[in-house]
């Protein structure tokens, strides 16, 4: 009887998990990027003004980003697949609300909670890659995660400008609420379970110890504000953009929807550029050719300041901006979940929160600058110096090689007559712990 044992094979494909996470980890960009065009008409549709309409984004923002703290964690007690079809089921109730909504202020609110619904997307995204898949084999899937999440982002504004002019804005929130219940339908038939289900961890002291443990590692920390710095800058921008190109550079909404293609084509090309680049010197090495790309493109934002806004001005430099964060991402990704698998859904949940929250952060406090083309022209590039920042401080805590984390629960030498295999067991479904 042979002793060779093979690992068991993944529960999901490489091809399958970078599909199904790509789609949950759109609904989020997609969402925003769809509703957009639509803003400056909602102001005259409800009489309001625009400083309300920018909460209806402000707040999306906010419930995308707080509420993957608890996703996260939920995932990791309750299973990756219930607890997304949970969250998604509240995003196609919230679209709902928001198609009938009768009032501005009930607009504010269903926004909000497709925000809730929405960010189970990037918690679980990056959970499943990592519950499956490690090193290179993650950033792979993490880069064509970019490149398939790039197309949507790219057509949303362009349909979302022309469901705008044909049918009117609450036809914008009839295709929300399809994308929601056609998600539901792909994580039924498509999503197979990757955690072992433990109620134990159902509580708020491990949740606050798990996150307290994150927020205390400075590893994890430097990661997480790379990430901040470089996506958060999308996110931030978004509540930029529509102003400047409708307001100052005179665009209309159709225009705005199809302009912003510059932005998610550059993105997409990007990623398949990263990934041929990935394949000769790997994840990590091309993470400084992202920034150097990243600080090129913060520079030319800077420049709004001295020269007139034109589309190609403020486009431009946004497209190398966004080229150089194709770069950036998938080896940060994997590398600020790799030493945390028992706790990946929260790991990848705190990441998320960062995003979001530096894009709401920065996107709120360009609302309260008097000038939308000055705030930009700031706020942005602080945020790529504060990533570059950031990636010196992780190259610092990883001369020495990759971290050891202590995990919550340390283990006891395995005496030597039973095989350290069996004591510590797969930690994941259909993958082996050793």
């Amino acid at each position: 009887m042979s002793n060779h044992t093979t690992a068991p094979a993944p529960l999901m494909s490489e091809r399958r998990v970078s599909i199904l996470g790509a789609m949950l980890v759109a609904i989020g960009p997609v969402s925003m990027a769809i509703y957009t065009p639509a803003m400056a008409e909602l102001v005259t549709a409800f009489d309001t003004t625009e400083a309300v309409v920018k909460m209806t984004l402000t707040l999306y923002f906010g419930g995308f980003a707080f509420a993957q703290l608890v996703a996260g964690p939920l995932s990791d007690a309750l299973g990756r697949k219930p607890v997304t079809l949970g969250f998604l089921a509240l995003y196609c109730v919230a679209s709902v609300l928001a198609l009938f909504a009768p009032s501005v202020e009930v607009l504010v609110a269903a926004r909000f909670a497709q925000g809730l619904g929405a960010s189970v997307g990037v918690a679980v995204a990056r959970a499943l890659v990592r519950d499956l898949f490690t090193d290179e084999r993650s950033s792979r899937i993490m880069n064509l995660i970019g490149i398939i999440l790039a197309l949507g982002p790219a057509l949303a504004p362009s349909l979302g400008g022309l469901m705008l002019g044909l049918f009117g804005w609450r036809s914008i929130f009839v295709l929300m609420l399809a994308i929601g219940l056609v998600m539901m339908v792909v994580v039924a038939l498509a999503m197979r379970e990757t955690v072992t289900r433990d109620l134990s961890r159902l509580n708020l002291p491990e949740t606050a110890r798990t996150y307290r443990m994150l927020l205390g590692n400075r590893y994890f920390m430097s990661v997480a504000i790379v990430l901040a710095g470089s996506m958060g800058a999308i996110y931030a921008q978004a509540t930029f953009l529509p102003f400047i190109l409708m307001g100052e550079v005179g665009l209309t909404p159709t225009q705005f929807g199809l302009g912003m293609i510059l932005q998610s084509g550059s993105f997409f090309l990007g990623s398949l550029l990263a990934r041929q680049v990935m394949g000769r010197i790997g994840a990590d090495r091309m993470v400084p050719f992202g920034f150097v790309l990243l600080l090129l493109g913060a520079a030319g934002t800077a420049s709004l300041l001295f020269g007139p806004v034109t589309f190609l001005h403020v486009m431009l430099p946004i497209s190398v901006y966004v080229v150089g964060i194709s770069f950036v991402m998938p080896g940060m990704s994997t590398a600020g979940l790799a030493p945390f698998g028992r706790n990946a859904g929260a790991a990848a949940a705190l990441m998320g929160f960062f995003q979001m929250g530096s894009g709401l952060m920065v996107g709120t406090l360009g609302a309260l600058m008097p000038d939308t083309v000055v705030a930009m022209a700031l706020l942005i590039p602080a945020m790529g110096l504060v990533a570059m920042i950031s990636y010196l401080v992780y190259r610092r805590h990883t001369r020495g090689g990759p971290p050891v984390v202590p995990g919550p629960r340390p283990e006891r030498p395995a005496p030597v007559a039973v095989p350290a295999r069996v004591l510590g067991g797969p930690t994941h479904l259909g993958r082996s712990a050793g």
